[in-house]
């Protein structure tokens, strides 16, 4: 088998469990590998550290498969793999039947993902070395998970800076463009085939989960408490207890104690769906595409819960902005200070007991971190103006090299700015599908905050 020869100076991250080899580590190769071939890895003494597939073409030229010699990549070596990945899954991922079964690296199957919906996957290849072992991984998949039908969506930038174009397309089976799964007790209906990435997110299956305790005991600021009423009039004089406002009437709306929230960047609703689950009152659900919304929109109905949830086309930034000057120019007015001879210019000026941020990634490169940074304290600076005071802001950044603490700084910053005191009671990363090898740092890209909002002036 070909080697490559590692330089004396590199950095030790091999021997430490970080898989990538990269270009300007390697002292030498020694054989004539092909692009996608198997090659021993080797210090700069000779002796043996890993076995990695090879592409000249990459500045990530080497992926490891194995800390042990590594003959051939078949059908039987990929079997292997996903059994381990099932069982992972099968331990961890509970409640449901749709989740990611293979998570590249953190699989030890770099340049490969696998989603799992119900009895569809969908694949995506990333790299040349997985181009090449289609059929096996195919097979594979076959042979451990029984699917009634494959789906490629390599259809992704990044396989261009491995020298491969864009694909998608069934690899096996019957593939329906949509099928419906089950998370957190509600019905998910995907688009395999256009809805972006995979169609689906499962990296915040248990942060969606973590609203719940955000959706109840509102009622009371509204001046709605339960209060004991007679059972029957007429009756022996039992007693229940029923909601009751201000007025002394009974409140019949069932979900009177739910939150009223805001969803930006919705892709499919999800949040929205936990949010109307645990009880919210109302939601709204913002997403700038039309695709999107409707994805959205076919989820909520799908769960019942069409009655408590708005749709709301429109960039989020700038909604965010509406809304902020709204709640500025009535605040105005209340106390004095605004021109009340003239009608409100912002059209906006709602306000939300909780307003929920999952934007796409801002920073996919390091040179994209500066705007990355005036994105975040953007969105999350009007989102929280936007919190009824003791609300909770839910916020998330998938950018990778927005890293955790640069991450809080920039919430921090806009805090400060908004005249917020902001209360950490919840700090995740992605879910147990989406497991992380310790020392490869690229797969600690999800974080995620829920914040109590107080203004400074109201302490």
């Amino acid at each position: 088998m070909p080697s490559v020869i590692l330089e004396r100076s590199r950095k030790k991250r091999l021997e430490q469990a970080h898989p990538w080899v990269f270009k300007n580590e390697i002292a030498k190769v020694e054989g004539e590998p092909e692009a996608g071939d198997l090659v021993s890895i080797l210090n700069h003494q000779g002796r043996y550290l890993a076995t990695g597939y090879y592409n000249p073409a990459s500045q990530i030229t080497v992926r490891v498969m194995s800390y042990e010699p590594l003959e051939v990549m078949d059908k039987s070596f990929f079997a292997q793999r996903f059994r381990n990945c099932l069982e992972h899954r099968e331990r961890f991922v509970t409640g449901g039947n749709a989740y990611r079964l293979v998570y590249g690296e953190a699989d030890f199957l770099p340049g490969l993902i696998v989603d799992r919906f119900g009895d569809v996957l969908v694949v995506q290849l990333l790299t040349l070395g997985m181009d090449r072992r289609r059929e096996e991984i195919r097979d594979a998949l076959v042979e451990v998970m029984g699917p009634v039908g494959i789906y490629e969506r390599s259809d992704v930038p990044i396989r261009e800076l491995e020298g491969l174009e864009q694909t998608k397309g069934p690899l096996y089976g019957d593939c329906p463009r949509h099928v419906v799964v089950t998370e957190n007790g509600l019905q998910i209906k995907v688009d395999i085939v256009e809805g972006q990435k995979t169609g689906y997110f499962f990296d915040q299956r248990e942060n969606r989960a973590a609203i719940a305790p955000l959706m109840r005991g509102w009622g009371a600021r509204s001046g709605i408490t339960l209060q004991e009423v007679a059972a029957n009039p007429g009756d022996d004089g039992t007693t229940v207890l029923k909601p009751m406002n201000k007025s002394g009437k009974v409140v019949e709306f069932p979900f009177w104690d739910g939150a009223i929230v805001l969803e930006c960047f919705s892709h499919t609703g999800s949040f929205t769906l936990n949010a109307c689950k645990h009880g919210a009152k109302k939601v709204t659900c913002l997403d700038i595409s039309e695709h999107a919304i409707e994805s959205a929109r076919d989820n909520v109905k799908l769960n019942g819960f069409e009655d408590r949830v708005e749709f709301v086309v429109d960039d989020a930034f700038q909604y965010l902005r509406n809304q902020v000057k709204g709640v500025e120019e009535r605040t105005a007015r209340a106390g004095g200070k605004g021109d009340t001879s003239k009608p409100l210019t912002a059209g906006g000026g709602r306000t939300f007991d909780v307003v929920i941020l999952d934007p796409p990634a801002f920073a996919k490169t390091k040179n994209a971190v500066k705007g990355a940074i005036r994105g975040y304290k953007d969105i999350n600076l009007h989102g929280m103006k936007l919190v009824n005071e003791g609300g909770y802001l839910v916020t998330a950044s998938c950018s990778f090299h927005m890293r955790p603490e640069l991450f809080l700084d920039t919430i921090k910053e806009a805090a400060a700015d908004a005249g917020k005191i902001l209360r950490l009671v919840d700090w995740r990363a992605a879910g147990k599908d989406h497991p992380q090898i310790l020392g490869v740092e690229e797969g600690h890209y999800l974080k995620f905050a829920i914040f109590e909002v107080r203004s400074r002036t109201r302490l």
